[in-house]
């Protein structure tokens, strides 16, 4: 590296973009406040299923009817190919989906569930804020058996 150029702590070039899990950690964030601010109440964060091919959920949260939502956080700086809305496919969801019944199985009983995504649109931390959107219903698990 060039001598005199300043660093942050994690010694990348001050003023350089954030790593895109620095990102995601703070659209999460975000989520959540939004989320609880709406009355959902959270579970747990970032759960991980075992395994190879195992999804991850990134927000579990209970709404006020005692339903189970599972959310998915996206965050996209720019609308380039649908935005952040676009980039939960099915292969996305499936791990999800996977991830879900994991926990639910450790249930003595199962709730009523839901999937849930929110989308940040916008560069965080930028003069506008981003924009954010609270998809209930985003999918389903019907037909991933």
């Amino acid at each position: 590296m060039a001598t005199g150029m300043a660093t942050d702590k994690a010694g990348r070039l001050a003023g350089a973009r954030p790593s895109t899990k620095a990102c995601g950690d703070a659209a999460e964030a975000l989520a959540l406040q939004y989320l609880q601010a709406h009355g959902l109440r959270l579970i747990r964060r970032n759960l991980r299923s075992p395994g190879r091919g195992g999804g991850e959920v990134d927000l579990i949260m209970a709404d006020a009817d005692g339903t189970l939502v599972f959310v998915e956080v996206r965050q996209r700086s720019r609308a380039d190919h649908g935005g952040a809305a676009a980039s939960i496919g099915l292969r996305k969801q499936r791990r999800i989906v996977f991830a879900a019944r994991h926990f639910l199985a450790r249930l003595p009983q199962v709730p009523p569930c839901r999937f849930d995504a929110v989308v940040v649109d916008g560069e965080l931390g930028a003069a506008q804020p981003p924009r954010i959107q609270w998809l209930r219903g985003a999918f389903d698990a019907s037909g991933w058996d």
